[in-house]
C-alpha cells in the first residue's frame, strides 16, 4: 500500500494517547491501575492492521501483557526480542506544568507520565510494526515484541512470570532490545563542535531492595533502655547510608569514558585519581554515570513504633541495594559488617546484574541504523546504575541491549526527567527515534 502512512507519520499520537491511560504501579496491586486498559488498547492498534496479538494476564487480574511475532526471512536465525513496559511510576498533578495524564503535545514536547520511561518506546514499537504489516516488509529473522506489565515494581507480574510461566512466547529468542540506552549525549569536540555520542546500555548494576529489623526490650518512653531497637536500626541505617563502597571500573563505563577523551581531547586514564572528577565534567548526565562507579545503598523506608511514649519492640527500615556485576559476595560482606550484630537482614527483592559485551551484529546494526539518520552519530556502550526488564529477559539466555534512540537537544536533562516532575520527550526525538528503529528492524 503505497498510501500507508510512515510510522514517523503515526507515533507522536500514538505516544500522546499511550499517556492518557493512567498505568500507575505503586508496587501494590490493590492500588496499581490501568495496564489491562492500556493493554488491551495496544491490542487492538495491533489487530486493527492485521496481527494477532497475545493478551496474557500474569498471575492478578489486571495485569495485562500483549506479545505479537512477526516472522522473519530467515527461520534458521534468532528471534530478536523488543519489549517495553506499560506501567509508569505515581505523579501528583499538582506538581506539574501540565497534568501528568493529559498527554499534550505543546512546546515541541509530548507531556506526561511515561513520555520517557517508557511509552515513548511503547509508541515507536507499535508504529514500525504497524507499517510493516501494512507495507507487507519482512524482517530478515524473527521480530517478538512484547508489551509488558509491572517493570515499575520488578517485573513480578509481567516480565519476570511471563519468562518463568510463558517461556514458549519468547521461544528462539537470542538477542533483546529496551531501555534504557540509545538517546543522545553531545560533547564538545577538539575543534569546539559538538558531537552526538548514543548511549547504548550494554550492563545493569544489580537491584536488591533490603529490610533491616532490629529487635529490643518494649517499655516506657520516658525511662532509659539501652535495649531501644529504633536506636539499633537507625544507627545500622546511618552507618549504611554514610558508606562509600569501592570505586571499581568496569568494561563499559571504561569504554564510554575513552571514548569520551578520544572526542573531547581530554584523555580518559583509567589510573587518575580522580575519576569522579572527570566525569562531573559531562554535566547532567555525570549523576547517572558517576553511579555506576560504586556499589550503593540508600535508605528509602522506616517503620517503626504506634505512640510517642511507647519504646516499640520492633523497628524496620528499607534500603536500595544496587551492585555491581561481580561483587554481590563482598558488597554482602561490607553490609553486614555496617549493621553490626544486633540488627538482621533479609532480600526483599532480588534482580542480579548483567553485562554483556560492546561487538557483534547487532550492535553493528544498531550504529549503521542510527548513521542512516544521523550522519555525525557514534554509538559508545555505557552501563545504567537502575534497573530494566532486561532483568528478566536476560534468562532466556540471550544478549540484552539498551536501545531507544532519541536525538535530543544538547541543554535537556535527559536522565532527570526519569521519574521525575514535568517528564517529556520532543518531538523531533520521536520521529527520529521511528526512523532509526524502522532501518534497525529492517537490517537486525
Amino acid at each position: 500500500m503505497t498510501d500507508a502512512p510512515s510510522a514517523a507519520d503515526e507515533v507522536v499520537d500514538l505516544v500522546s494517547r499511550l499517556i492518557r491511560f493512567d498505568t500507575t504501579n505503586t508496587g501494590e496491586p490493590d492500588t496499581t491501575v490501568g495496564e489491562a486498559e492500556c493493554a488491551h488498547w495496544v491490542a487492538e492498534q495491533l489487530a486493527e492492521v492485521g496481527y494477532q496479538p497475545e493478551y496474557v494476564e500474569s498471575g492478578a487480574p489486571g495485569r495485562g501483557n500483549v506479545i505479537i511475532r512477526v516472522p522473519g526471512a530467515d527461520p534458521t536465525r534468532g528471534a530478536l526480542l523488543i519489549h517495553g513496559h506499560l506501567d509508569v511510576v505515581p505523579a501528583e498533578p499538582a506538581d506539574w506544568s501540565v497534568h501528568p495524564f493529559s498527554g499534550a503535545v505543546e512546546d515541541g514536547y509530548v507531556w506526561g507520565r511515561g513520555a520517557v520511561d517508557m511509552k515513548n518506546m511503547i509508541g515507536m514499537m507499535i508504529a514500525v510494526a504497524r507499517h510493516f504489516r501494512r507495507t507487507g516488509v519482512v524482517p530478515p529473522r524473527d521480530l517478538v515484541f512484547a508489551f509488558v506489565a509491572d517493570e515499575e515494581a520488578g517485573g513480578r507480574f509481567g516480565a519476570q512470570w511471563l519468562v518463568e510461566h510463558r517461556p514458549d512466547l519468547f521461544d528462539g529468542v537470542t538477542e533483546a532490545i529496551g531501555e534504557v540506552g540509545g538517546f543522545s549525549l553531545s560533547v564538545q569536540r577538539r575543534d569546539g563542535e559538538l558531537r552526538r555520542l548514543y548511549l547504548i546500555e550494554t550492563a545493569e548494576k544489580g537491584m536488591r531492595w533490603m529490610r533491616l529489623t532490629a529487635r529490643g526490650r518494649a517499655g516506657h518512653g520516658s525511662m532509659i533502655n539501652q535495649d531501644n531497637a529504633v536506636t539499633a536500626v537507625a544507627e545500622a541505617v546511618a552507618r549504611l547510608g554514610r558508606h562509600r563502597f569501592p570505586l571499581m571500573l568496569s568494561e563499559p563505563v571504561e569504554q564510554f569514558l575513552t571514548a569520551v577523551g578520544e572526542e573531547t581531547g581530554h584523555a580518559f586514564d583509567p589510573d587518575s585519581p580522580d575519576i569522579e572528577g572527570t566525569i562531573a565534567k559531562l554535566g547532567p548526565i555525570a549523576k547517572l554515570i558517576g553511579a555506576t562507579l560504586r556499589d550503593t545503598v540508600n535508605p528509602t523506608m522506616l517503620t517503626a513504633g504506634y505512640k510517642a511514649n511507647v519504646i516499640p519492640a520492633v523497628a524496620e527500615a528499607v534500603l536500595d541495594c544496587r551492585v555491581l556485576p561481580g561483587r554481590q559476595a563482598a558488597f554482602e560482606a561490607e553490609v553486614d559488617a555496617l549493621i553490626g550484630p544486633d540488627v538482621t537482614r533479609e532480600w526483599i527483592t532480588e534482580l542480579a546484574p548483567y553485562q554483556t559485551s560492546f561487538d557483534g551484529d547487532l550492535v553493528d546494526a544498531m550504529n549503521a541504523a542510527l548513521l542512516a539518520v544521523d550522519p555525525d552519530a557514534r554509538a559508545v556502550p555505557y552501563m545504567l546504575s537502575g534497573g530494566t526488564d532486561a532483568k528478566a529477559f536476560d534468562r532466556l539466555g540471550g544478549r540484552c541491549f539498551g536501545f531507544i534512540p532519541l536525538r535530543l537537544p544538547p541543554e535537556l536533562d535527559f536522565a532527570a526527567l526519569f521519574h521525575g516532575v514535568d517528564e517529556r520527550v520532543p518531538v523531533d526525538a520521536l520521529t527520529f527515534g521511528t526512523e532509526v528503529l524502522e532501518h534497525f528492524l529492517r537490517h537486525c
